[in-house]
């Protein structure tokens, strides 16, 4: 007797509509184990009605009917316990676990899978291999389960024990399953390096193997697995692959479904235009209706996004028609929420009668009742919540919230917070919108916890493709801030919740940066860092309609004012000060700019500033302001750099200030000639000599300055200070943040292999890391945000880095000055930088911001 795999396919087209939806959090579906069984003749002929009930109970799980295929399987327990056949028992357990876990009963999940476990260990009537064969697949249901229940570690350890014993019995298929498996549960905890390697391995082992149904499938499922990750050109690599594969066999519903998935890569991509091209051969090729209304409604996102109306009018009534025609299942209910929430964005977004918001209401309310008939809890609380979002577009307060609560107490019931935040959050909004801001803040921030205890379920999936960080992620923060720094008629915000906006602001800088990398990596945060009694630390935080600064200053105290300034002003201001910066001849514009900028987020700080003595100013900068200089700041006669030391963070939780007590001693690399596409750097020969007459130096220049080379030299010896003068840029997108060494671009995750060797060999971080010649990639916003993603990246305590690229010799100037600077150890690292800018703003030679304003302090700054 054995157990069989459920359809993999099945499960693609259930995973990118859950996937498109964003709804849920995927680790059920990515890799199932098994749904039905089959059993010989002999045992088929001895117990009939058991034999029945088991099939019936996998044709009701393929259809996504998990009740009744649990009904099914408990009843054939009951037929089976005390029959003897200990071996298609151990197998109805199994089955029944996998499916309550679908439900989200994870109680009774864990003990029928504890039952089918224990009942294999005793079980006397088993022959060994079939028992080997069942035990590998039991296991495997209980490593997805651990890991549906947060315990990645312990679903790697189960799965490495099936893994034994597949490979013990020569199950090759089986090998490659649990290799994707574990490679789920190494992202979950971050190390994402040994979840490549897996997945590379499994990649090698695939190619050596004839072309069939499984490699096709187990291709197509690895490159959803890359395409979760972030590894989005690899998973177009991979996805193609399985396509000339399955259109070799050929296999109509499997190439369909793999060109489903190579859409949503592209989507991801924001290849727009290739995605529809995909979508449109998917719904031309597949035979099954749930497949077809995938991509139509995958499709009728894109062409709402690019605002393509009218072909959005003619799909949705497609799309309208076919509805009716789908089997209840989870996917189709699924399809069906999808498609009201696109009817509610296009109303929203044009204003349109075509569908009423009673229209949309009841395509919900099909939804849900169909969800409960399946007992499907998790997609009957979506829908409900999404229910409530229309009542909530429709000003029903009252409607809306008892929806919202509905869905929140049917998420909590199972468990679901990747479900239960979004409730939370609707109802702060709700609370909000009835003007009980007290229990709309309780709501605000039971929603920010669960996002805080989703963080690591968040990054293992590519937001782009589950959870739009921009549009469901950090807007909650934001709101939860706005609330929070509300006064109550005249009174002002209290130092209680100053101190929770200031944490709720430092979360979403941390939560930004792990969206940025697409993991956890920061997860390992300094619980109670070791404060600087002399610093003041300032929050700007850009709402709507105001600006709201918090200060923290010396001796623990608290100030806090707002600007009355939109977003809007703000932004135009911001954007127009970093883009006359670097130019020449724009100095009036330059100080006319930032002096306009510096009264809104300075001035009236001015008096406190002065009162405490204040010599280092600590920006968590956020938005636009990450791309400007705050050195640069003009208050009418002077430049802030001129009276502060002045350093960024992130997060004071990333950042431990303490003193720079090593030796110097530096590795100094560059490019002088032209590399990559880029330009040549004509002085950055000087600025390494210069470098190398103050500190002693390992020089690696040009064809020297490799990755490999590069590489080698941070991991032979201990090098405190690493010093990269070449180009590269900063984005808001990590695919898009490189530096530029000689045979490529490294990429900000590859530099995180470059210092991984490190981590290994010496537990000495990079003490500082000095970027010059780079620069934040221009029209991005957030570009900023990739100085820290390379900072952490490379796990250096202190950063340094080129908000622009000058190719002059000022650049020289001001390293020289720095390292002349940074010998004398009484000294901080603000204070030495500090120095090197004033030096050649009092030259007039450089006096323009352009030469001395691009560079920024990231991180320890003591």
């Amino acid at each position: 007797m054995t157990i069989k795999k459920s359809r993999l396919r099945k499960i693609k087209r259930l995973l990118s509509v859950l996937l498109l939806l964003g709804m849920f959090l995927g680790a059920l579906f990515l890799s199932p184990t098994f749904a039905h069984v089959t059993a010989e003749n002999s045992i088929v002929q001895k117990l009939p009605y058991a034999q029945s009930l088991l099939e019936q109970g996998s044709k009701f799980y393929e259809a996504e009917r998990f009740a009744e295929a649990a009904t099914s399987w408990q009843q054939a327990i009951s037929a089976l316990q005390g029959n003897g056949d200990e071996q298609r028992l151990a197998i109805a357990l199994g089955n029944l676990s996998l499916a309550y876990q679908q439900l989200g009963q994870w109680s009774v999940a864990e003990t029928a899978i504890a039952q089918s476990l224990n009942l294999l260990q005793t079980a006397k009537n088993i022959d060994t291999k079939q028992r080997s064969q069942i035990l590998a697949q039991v296991l495997d249901i209980k490593g997805r389960l651990q890991l549906a229940r947060n315990k990645a570690e312990d679903a790697l350890d189960t799965w490495r024990l099936s893994i034994d014993i597949y490979a013990k019995i020569g199950n090759e298929r089986a090998v490659i399953q649990n290799r994707i498996n574990q490679a789920q549960a190494l992202q979950a905890l971050g190390f994402y390096r040994q979840a490549e390697k897996t997945l590379r391995e499994s990649t090698q082992i695939l190619q050596s193997q004839p072309n069939s149904p499984v490699k096709v499938a187990a291709l197509h499922s690895l490159g959803n697995v890359v395409q979760v990750t972030g590894d989005l050109e690899t998973s177009r690599q991979i996805l193609q692959q399985s396509l000339e594969l399955a259109s070799s066999l050929p296999d109509q519903e499997a190439i369909a479904d793999i060109l489903l998935s190579l859409g949503n890569t592209a989507r991801v991509q924001q290849d727009t235009q290739t995605a529809i091209k995909y979508y449109q051969q998917t719904i031309k090729t597949a035979t099954s209706p749930t497949t077809r209304i995938q991509a139509q409604a995958n499709q009728l996102r894109l062409l709402l996004k690019t605002e393509q109306l009218s072909a959005f009018q003619t799909l949705s009534s497609q799309i309208k028609t076919q509805l009716h025609d789908l089997p209840v299942s989870r996917t189709a209910i699924s399809a069906r929420i999808n498609f009201a929430q696109s009817l509610m964005q296009f109303r929203k977004k044009t204003a349109a009668d075509t569908d009423s918001w009673l229209d949309i209401a009841q395509l919900l309310a099909t939804a849900i009742e169909q969800a409960k008939s399946l007992q499907d809890r998790r997609t009957e609380s979506y829908a409900i919540g999404v229910l409530g979002q229309v009542y909530e577009q429709t000003q029903q307060w009252s409607d809306a919230q008892n929806l919202t609560q509905q869905a929140l107490l049917i998420a909590q019931d199972i468990d679901a917070k990747d479900i239960g935040y979004q409730w939370q959050w609707q109802l702060g909004r709700l609370l909000k919108a009835k003007g009980d801001i007290k229990a709309a803040v309780a709501a605000y921030t039971e929603a920010v916890n669960n996002l805080q205890a989703l963080r690591s379920d968040l990054v293992a999936v590519n937001s782009a493709v589950k959870f739009s960080f921009r549009e469901e992620v950090e807007p909650v923060y934001r709101q939860l801030v706005d609330l929070l720094l509300q006064s109550q008629g005249n009174s002002q915000v209290s130092s209680e919740n100053l101190a929770k906006a200031s944490n709720t602001i430092e979360s979403l800088q941390i939560a930004e940066l792990e969206n940025f990398f697409r993991n956890n990596c920061l997860n390992a945060q300094i619980r109670n860092p070791k404060k600087d009694p002399t610093a003041a630390i300032i929050y700007p935080f850009i709402l709507p309609d105001r600006l709201e600064v918090i200060i923290k200053l010396p001796q623990q105290r608290w100030l806090h004012y707002t600007t009355p300034v939109v977003e809007k002003e703000l932004e135009t201001t911001l954007a127009q000060l970093q883009e006359n910066l670097p130019k020449p001849h724009t100095r009036l514009q330059v100080q006319s700019l930032s002096q306009k900028v510096y009264k809104w987020l300075i001035q009236p700080a001015e008096a406190a500033l002065a009162e405490t003595k204040t010599p280092t100013l600590v920006f968590v900068l956020d938005g636009w302001l990450r791309n400007i200089p705050m050195a640069a700041l003009y208050d009418g006669k002077q430049y802030l750099v001129e009276k502060y030391n002045i350093a960024l963070t992130p997060s004071l939780q990333l950042i431990e200030p303490k003193p720079f007590e090593k030796q110097l001693k530096a590795i100094v690399a560059g490019l002088t000639e032209a590399s990559s596409g880029f330009s040549a750097l004509a002085n950055v020969k000087l600025e390494l000599e210069k470098i190398g007459s103050q500190v002693p130096s390992t020089v690696l220049l040009n064809q020297e300055f490799t990755s490999k080379t590069l590489q080698n030299r941070i991991n032979s010896l201990s090098f405190p200070i690493v010093h990269l003068a070449t180009h590269g840029q900063f984005s808001s997108k990590a695919e898009e943040t490189f530096i530029v060494a000689w045979d490529e671009r490294i990429y900000v995750k590859k530099l995180n292999e470059l210092v991984r060797t490190l981590e290994q060999n010496r537990p000495e971080a990079i003490e500082l890391l000095i970027l010059s010649a780079c620069q934040t990639a221009a029209g991005d916003e957030q570009a900023a945000l990739g100085i820290a993603g390379v900072a952490f990246q490379a796990g250096a305590r202190s950063t340094i880095a080129s908000l622009w690229n000058l190719d002059d010799e000022s650049t020289a100037v001001l390293m020289s000055q720095f390292y002349h600077e940074l010998a004398n150890k009484n000294l901080t690292k603000a204070e030495v930088l500090r120095r090197a800018q004033l030096a050649l703003l009092q030259s007039p030679k450089y006096k323009r911001p352009r030469f001395w304003a691009p560079y920024v302090l990231l991180g320890n700054w003591l």
